[in-house]
């Protein structure tokens, strides 16, 4: 009975720094989008890992590569996307986190006439000894179909991330 009490202690002690870990992540991936949402690519590259790499059509490398890769989005008549996680997960040591959940890009075709598509994101970040959590691996997939409402949801949902 005196370990189980024990235990429940230390779980319950460590519940808390868990959720702020998993905050912390969050926040840095809803920067990440909002990096892209305001078009500035120098706060865009600040959270991208020195060995990233980025996996669409090809791969992009590190930092300079993948944001030439993503310049698109940074041209004030370019294409915009924006994203958000559903869903978190941190490994016990703290250092590597998983963030996935739906995008939207919406781009203009040929005649002017926006158009809009949904696909999901994956990315993987790494805790650097400056306490920074930067991405190093991202991926992403379309939907063939837009998401579900409550995922849709979750790109106009408030946060209260300090993402300045």
């Amino acid at each position: 009975m005196r370990f189980s009490v024990t235990l429940l202690a230390l779980l319950a002690l460590a519940m808390p720094a868990q959720a702020e870990v998993d905050d912390e992540v969050r926040c840095r991936e809803i920067g990440f989008s909002k990096a892209v949402e305001t078009r500035d690519q120098e706060l865009f590259a600040s959270f991208i890992d020195s060995d990233a790499r980025f996996v669409s059509g090809s791969v992009s490398r590190g930092p300079q590569a993948i944001t030439a890769a993503w310049a698109v989005f940074f041209d004030s008549d370019g294409p915009s996307i924006k994203w958000r996680p559903k869903y978190l997960e941190v490994l016990e040591d703290g250092t590597l986190a998983l963030s996935r959940g739906p995008y939207r890009l919406v781009a203009r075709d040929e005649d002017g006439n926006e158009t809009e598509h949904w696909g999901t994101f994956n990315s993987v970040w790494r805790l650097h000894a400056d306490g920074q959590w930067r991405v190093v691996f991202d991926a992403g997939g379309v939907l063939p179909q837009p998401p579900p409402a409550e995922d849709q949801a979750l790109l106009d949902q408030p946060d209260s991330c300090d993402t300045g």
